[in-house]
Order: C-alpha cells, then sequence, then structure tokens
C-alpha cells in the first residue's frame, strides 16, 4: 500500500464520517452502534468493502423518506447487522476454522 492510497483513504473516510453526521440524530446513534458492533464481528473486508457506505445510502433514503430508523431496521440493531454480514466470512469464522483446522491436522 502506498501513501497515495493511505491517503486517499483518510479523504474516503472523512467524506463518509461527514455524510454521518448530516443524518438526524437517532440515525447517528444507530449508526454508531452498528459500526461498533460490525468492527467487533464483522466481516473481513468490512473497512475496504461497501457495507458501512451502503449503511449510509439505506439511511439516507430513509431520511428523505421521512421515515424513523427503527422503522427501517427494527429494534434489535444486532440482528439486522448479522442478516447484512450473513454470507461474509468473518474474523470469527478464520479463527474458528484455524482452530478446527489445526485439531484436524493433530489428529491425523
Amino acid at each position: 500500500m502506498s501513501i497515495q492510497d493511505i491517503i486517499e483513504g483518510k479523504k474516503q473516510w472523512r467524506a463518509h464520517l461527514a455524510r454521518v453526521k448530516a443524518l438526524p440524530p437517532d440515525y447517528q446513534i444507530v449508526y454508531k452502534e452498528m459500526q461498533k458492533y460490525l468492527f467487533k464481528v464483522g466481516p473481513v473486508s468490512l473497512s475496504d468493502g461497501p457495507l458501512l457506505p451502503g449503511i449510509v445510502d439505506f439511511f439516507e433514503e430513509g431520511v428523505a423518506a421521512g421515515k424513523g430508523v427503527l422503522e427501517l431496521i427494527g429494534t434489535d440493531v444486532a440482528a439486522f447487522c448479522d442478516d447484512l454480514i450473513k454470507d461474509s466470512p468473518t474474523y470469527a469464522d478464520a479463527y474458528q476454522e484455524s482452530i478446527s483446522g489445526g485439531s484436524d491436522a493433530a489428529r491425523k
């Protein structure tokens, strides 16, 4: 990764955060909780993938439609996030694989 890539990544992240800050307060709170949850259990490609910008797009559409954030995602933020990443490999999956892979090799 070059210096230029790092600078471009920071610019994109700042633009992303500016979009989040433009959301209504209730949307910002839920977004931050989702982000916190996804950074703990989320997919391996979270930092460079389309998931977080996609959530902001979805929230911006909800704001434009005049809907509350809980109307969009329901009351269980974790369940909503789990549904978003259900088909994506997570760090937990990679860890489980490394453990089970190692124990299979030891048994042989």
